[in-house]
């Protein structure tokens, strides 16, 4: 049971579908994440109207994705959203790894002082959603238009036309240009023919929100191989309004319908935080994972971004945080397009650079899913090692994988880097983020 309440947001019949007209739109957005909602506020803050399509009337169901690195804060710094995610949420930086029941190390994500933002934040993805929503309202130039379903598309050599089904039926709409921000299981992704290509991983994890009171500081806790759930893993983080995030491994023999039941739920966070321990279940969900992406982040008129272009694993918070970067990168480029600064040919660049960026978050997300879930004896016995060894040898704790958390990637490859850059050797080569400090 939730103790949160959803909104709803009204749907609204558009003018061009009352009065049965064709209307071009610069920008359409299909999808009305933390990634859609992001795109319009970005493109929206360039001068350019927005249309943003849903096909829901409310945000996302369940706390979903829940940190939020310190890049992306940035960046809705500068779309005037950052403060009240910060001071809705949970701030942290110091992470902890246990091996059985005993610490094999901990880290710190922001060990210097004066940064203006903290190096996470945990937020329940409805949060975050809400404040974006209420952001894309207050703009005169994003058209937030809900229950709103793009069912097909067709592109030509300047526009897309797109057919969207609403309470009132049918109708078309064209767009110069289309943001698609739909998800993991995207409908536009389908309908121009692009496929993921990458890794499926045959494991299942469960999570269950929890409300209660608890002691724990606000860090993140992963366990391997903990007595309370043997040989698998267990990661614990603090969100808001009092809710912990609970993941448990349960190997991919495990039936998803049976272990979301309430039976099987309970015993296994009395077992981790004892049998007295009051509680209340908020959400509970089972995922799979992937880390894939397509081979083109633009078909034509079209733009994909998030999970809609790239899949990675929970491990990290690779997902959200990634796309809110997508978006940072595309929203000015299409703009100077749309204005005329620049040819279309600059949107090529988004594919360059982001693909890059999704390949290094690809190749970090399965790395860390190997070390998790070790698929024979002997890498289960190195990983083992490893951690035994990183409770007291430094050496061996760089080894230790539960989750590299999300940071920048540099754009060491991007055809827009010029080679007159010896001044910026290092760590700070072109496209590197840097720090922002008060």
């Amino acid at each position: 049971m939730t103790n949160y309440i959803y909104p709803k947001f009204g749907y609204l019949r558009s003018k061009e579908q009352a009065e049965g007209i064709v209307k071009r739109h610069p920008i359409v957005v299909i999808g009305a994440g933390p990634v859609g909602l992001t795109a319009a506020l970005d493109c929206a803050a360039r001068g350019q109207p927005v249309v943003l399509l849903d096909d829901n009337d409310t945000v996302s169901i369940g706390s979903r994705a829940v940190c939020y690195a310190k890049r992306p804060l940035e960046i809705w710094n500068r779309l005037d959203c950052a403060d009240p995610m910060v001071e809705r949420g949970v701030s942290w930086n110091v992470g902890k790894v246990f091996f059985r029941d005993e610490l094999s190390y901990q880290f710190d994500l922001l060990p210097e002082s004066d940064h203006e933002w903290p190096a996470m934040i945990n937020l329940q993805q409805y949060h975050l959603e809400e404040i974006l929503v209420a952001r894309c309202r207050a703009s005169p130039l994003i058209d937030l238009r809900w229950k709103h379903r793009l069912i097909s598309l067709k592109q030509a050599a300047d526009h897309a036309e797109l057919a969207v089904e609403t309470p009132d039926g049918i109708f078309t709409m064209e767009a110069q240009w289309v943001i698609a921000c739909d998800g993991a299981n995207s409908d536009t992704r389908k309908m121009v023919g692009a496929e993921f290509k990458g890794q499926y991983f045959e494991d299942r994890f469960l999570i269950a929100d929890v409300a209660m009171k608890a002691d724990f500081p606000t860090e993140r806790w992963f366990w391997f191989d903990p007595p309370f759930h043997p040989a698998q893993s267990v990661l614990l983080h603090r969100q808001a309004d009092d809710i912990w995030r609970i993941d448990f491994q349960l190997g991919w023999d495990a039936d998803p319908d049976e272990e979301k039941r309430p039976e099987r739920v309970i015993p296994r966070i009395k077992a981790m935080l004892g049998e007295d321990t009051e509680f209340e279940l908020e959400w509970v969900s089972i995922y799979q994972f992937a880390c894939r992406r397509i081979d083109k982040f633009r078909h034509g008129r079209v733009l994909f971004a998030g999970d809609a272009a790239h899949q990675v694993s929970p491990f990290g918070a690779r997902g959200a945080n990634t796309g809110v970067q997508d978006i940072d990168n595309l929203a000015w480029k299409l703009a100077m397009v749309l204005r005329g600064e620049a040819p279309e040919a600059l949107l090529d660049s988004y594919h360059d650079e982001r693909a890059y960026a999704a390949d290094d978050n690809i190749l970090n997300s399965t790395r860390a899913t190997d070390f998790i879930t070790p698929k024979t004896k002997v890498s289960r016995h190195f990983r083992d090692a490893v951690l035994e060894l990183a409770q007291h040898h430094g050496f061996a704790r760089p080894l230790v994988n539960s989750g590299r958390l999300s940071t920048p990637t540099p754009y060491v490859t991007s055809p827009l880097n010029t080679f007159d850059d010896s001044l910026l050797d290092g760590e700070m080569r072109p496209g590197t983020n840097a720090a922002t400090l008060r």
